[in-house]
């Protein structure tokens, strides 16, 4: 067996190698682009897609009067729910974020889950709104919602971390299906399974063009 040398590339004006675009597996897949193509419409509907949307959660599961409005916070008696913060018969939660890697791709899907947290967990989060210099060390939680396609892992625990200070936690999973998931990446299939679950099936809309 013989080593294959790569026939040496031509070099453009400035004696430079140009560059080549890297393939994706997943831009072979008809459905993927189709996805990914905001000038297509569906021959049967018309509806367009531009690529992956994120899921996120308003409340925490056990929330349980109902959606802020006019982007309020919704205050009943003691409890209170806010874009980032809620406060639950003296229970603690903060929205995060969970990414999970889409193989074949460079991409990630986002859910964007509350989690259940110690009280000076919640006050170290707090803190750094005032001052992003304020220390938040990496904390433990409770996923506070049940996510689609991983409906067991509602209470699962997990670990937030403050990468950076104007954006929400980073939430890592250490053990089960969900982390799983975040370290070895869902396939496209996963995801149309997931958005499905979540109830927006957008599977047959990319089976033609």
């Amino acid at each position: 067996m013989t080593q294959q040398r790569r026939p040496a590339q031509p070099l453009d004006h400035t004696g430079k190698a140009p560059h080549i675009p890297i393939m994706n597996i997943l831009d072979l897949d008809a459905r993927w682009r189709r996805f990914n193509d905001g000038t297509r419409s569906c021959p049967c509907c018309g509806r367009q897609f531009s690529g992956i949307y994120d899921i996120g959660f308003d409340a925490p599961d056990d929330w349980a009067y109902g959606p802020r409005i006019d982007d309020a916070d919704l205050e009943v008696g003691e409890d209170r729910l806010g874009a980032e913060f809620c406060r639950i018969a003296g229970r603690y939660f903060l929205r995060s974020v969970l990414t999970l890697p889409l193989r074949g791709s460079d991409e990630v899907f986002a859910f964007g889950p509350w989690v259940e947290v110690p009280e000076p967990v919640f006050r170290a989060y707090l803190a750094t709104i005032d001052d992003p210099a304020a220390p938040f060390p990496p904390a433990d939680g409770l996923l506070a919602n049940t996510l689609p396609q991983f409906e067991d892992e509602q209470g699962t625990a997990v670990t937030l971390s403050l990468p950076d200070p104007t954006q929400r936690p980073q939430m890592t999973v250490t053990e089960g299906p969900l982390a799983d998931a975040q370290t070895q990446g869902i396939s496209f299939d996963d995801l149309l399974d997931l958005y499905a679950a979540f109830g927006d099936d957008i599977r047959p809309h990319l089976t033609a063009d």
